[in-house]
């Protein structure tokens, strides 16, 4: 049974203490939290976890093997250096740190000390994107032409991090998920509408060398929230509604055919196919407690996790070459060799 320790009880750690305390292979010890007034509601949760205001005593516990953090992205490649100096396995939550220099190092120590750190980006273990990549990967889209992805809400205005890395960043795991190659160039525009603060408004779009195009759309300054991304080959095309309640994604049996035939090209050249449309079953499982039983399996069975520390460092460079195209007006950025594979 993997003992866990989860530093962060605010936003997203009650979801991580509920996660592995319903797993059948974890069990939360001990919750850090610089507040007391959090701690007082794990306990009330959860009487048999220990609590405590020092991270530093969660990570020197002996009975903890893991640790999950989910506290301010400033903090993270601290904490997490520590966590690994420890000898223990890593959760940390998105975006993995602040540059990719600090996400290259934890990735290296974790690797040097053989310990598994994960990244929790936790889209890519959705039914519905796991779905997507299955009939991707199968060729059922044919030829990818494009990605377009909106999210956009009133809110959460974050303060140590951007629109971009709050929600593009669910894009760019995503896409590291579906695609088979990475971007070459990142293009980006962005804008903070009130001093002294992150962007809060944002519209990137990466290059790929096969010719797909992926555009992404992200805001906190939306009357409503769209959650919608539109995948496009040369055979059928995806509808993702993430908040629909079920039929979350929808295939088109729709597309556009080309000819250069010269026997036929006196008729249109441009054929239009407008076929059936179905909404295929999808896993329902929640997709935190499927990232929280692969972290489990792949720290029992030695094995690299889906979102690894090398994913981490992938989705931070592209962070980073997105905010240095907004800081230069939306001039494309290159994406060069120096892009971390696993």
């Amino acid at each position: 049974m993997l003992r866990i320790g989860v530093i962060g009880y605010g936003y997203w750690g009650p979801n991580l203490v509920r996660n592995f305390s319903e797993s059948l292979n974890a069990t939360v010890t001990m919750v850090a939290d610089l507040d007391p007034a959090r701690l007082a509601l794990v306990s009330r949760r959860f009487p048999t976890v220990r609590t405590t205001t020092s991270f530093a005593e969660l990570i020197a516990d002996p009975n903890v093997d893991a640790v999950a953090v989910a506290t301010p992205v400033r903090t993270h490649f601290a904490i997490g250096m520590e966590v690994l100096r420890a000898g223990k396995h890593l959760w940390l939550e998105k975006p993995m740190t602040e540059t990719a220099d600090e996400a290259l190092r934890l990735a290296d120590e974790a690797d040097r000390r053989k310990l598994v750190c994960y990244v929790d980006h936790t889209f890519v273990y959705t039914g519905a994107v796991r779905k997507i990549a299955q009939l991707m990967h199968a060729g059922e889209l044919g030829k990818l032409y494009y990605y377009d992805s909106t999210r956009i809400n009133l809110g959460l205005f974050q303060r140590d991090v951007n629109v971009i890395a709050d929600l593009a960043v669910h894009d760019f795991a995503i896409l590291d998920y579906l695609m088979r190659e990475q971007p070459i160039a990142v293009s980006a525009n962005g804008v903070n509408h009130f001093p002294g603060t992150p962007e809060n408004l944002g519209y990137l779009t990466l290059f790929y060398g096969s010719g797909v195009l992926a555009h992404i759309n992200v805001s906190w300054l939306s009357p409503v929230k769209v959650r919608q991304v539109l995948v496009s080959g040369s055979e059928k095309m995806i509808v993702y509604d993430d908040l629909l309640p079920s039929e979350k994604i929808k295939v088109y049996d729709s597309g556009v055919h080309f000819t250069e035939d010269p026997d036929t090209i006196r008729d249109l050249r441009v054929g239009y196919r407008t076929g059936d449309m179905w909404a295929p079953k999808l896993e329902d499982t929640e997709a935190l407690s499927v990232a929280v039983e692969h972290f489990a399996d792949c720290i029992s069975r030695q094995q690299v996790p889906l979102t690894d520390a090398r994913l981490g460092v992938r989705i931070i460079q592209l962070i980073e070459a997105s905010n240095r195209s907004i800081r230069e007006r939306g001039r494309s950025v290159t994406i060069g060799s120096e892009v971390v594979r696993s």
